[in-house]
Formats: structure tokens, C-alpha cells, sequence
């Protein structure tokens, strides 16, 4: 690799618009890799700037950073991804995105009528639940949707 295509921990964190410690936990997590140089100095590769877009819009869409890293993974690490490395790996996460998508769309559609109203209607409610009936089914919000409770 060429060094000119080689950049400081520094240039990075602005570019990618993210703060030093961040960069760094990224790479704890195992998002990005960087090498060192004889003076012990990171030096990432300049295609860690995708990486690291990849990653922000990813938490941002409410994937884990175990996901991202799995995702990431998959990406060569010692080259640029190609156009056919980065379609590979929407692949993998389209059935996964669509269904945080129909569940955000069940919670919108179900909740925009009840949403701090207090009412508890033991007919319509969709959150009511009497003598704790759902505290056996598990933590959590049980009736809401099936991708956004924690169950």
C-alpha cells in the first residue's frame, strides 16, 4: 500500500467526523484496523473513511456494533471494498433492515393515537395490561411490536 494513501489517526477522526477516543473505541470493536508505524503511530488506510460511514449510519438505523462488525467483516481488509464487496453486504443486512422498518411502521400506526393519553382502556389499549399479565411472558414491553421490544 501506498503511504500517501495512508492516514493519521487526526485526519481521520475530522474527515469521518467523528472525536480521537471514538476512532479508537471503533477500532477496539474491531470496525476499523489501523497499522503503526516505527514510531508507533496509527496509520489507517484511506477506504476507512467508508468504513467508518458505513458504521455511523448503520448505529444511527439502530444495528449493534456486533452487527456492523460481522457486516464489516466480510470486506476485504487489506483493499478498497468493490462496488460487488459493498452489494454483498447490503444483501446481508436487507431482510434484517426490513423488518426494523415494519415494525417502526406497526409502532407509528399503533401508538399515534395513544401516545400520552393515559386513558388505559381496557378495549383499545394497546399497552394496557391488567394484574401484570405479560410479566410471564418475559422483560419488557411485551405488546409492542416483535422488533422493537427487547424480548
Amino acid at each position: 500500500m501506498d503511504t500517501r494513501d495512508l492516514l493519521t489517526i487526526g485526519e481521520v477522526a475530522a474527515r469521518a467526523g467523528v472525536s480521537v477516543p471514538t476512532l479508537r473505541f471503533y477500532e477496539t470493536k474491531g470496525l476499523v484496523h489501523a497499522t503503526r508505524t516505527a514510531g508507533n503511530q496509527r496509520r489507517y488506510p484511506r477506504h476507512t473513511l467508508r468504513r467508518l460511514a458505513l458504521a455511523r449510519a448503520a448505529q444511527r438505523f439502530g444495528l449493534s456494533l456486533d452487527e456492523i462488525r460481522e457486516a464489516l467483516d466480510s470486506l476485504p481488509a487489506q483493499r478498497p471494498p468493490t462496488a460487488r464487496d459493498w452489494a454483498r453486504l447490503s444483501r446481508r443486512w436487507h431482510d434484517a433492515l426490513q423488518e426494523r422498518i415494519d415494525a417502526l411502521v406497526e409502532l407509528r400506526d399503533t401508538t399515534s393515537g395513544c401516545i400520552g393519553c393515559g386513558c388505559l382502556s381496557t378495549s383499545s389499549c394497546p399497552i394496557y395490561n391488567p394484574g401484570d399479565e405479560r410479566g410471564a411472558e418475559g422483560p419488557g414491553a411485551r405488546r409492542w411490536p416483535a422488533g422493537l421490544r427487547d424480548g
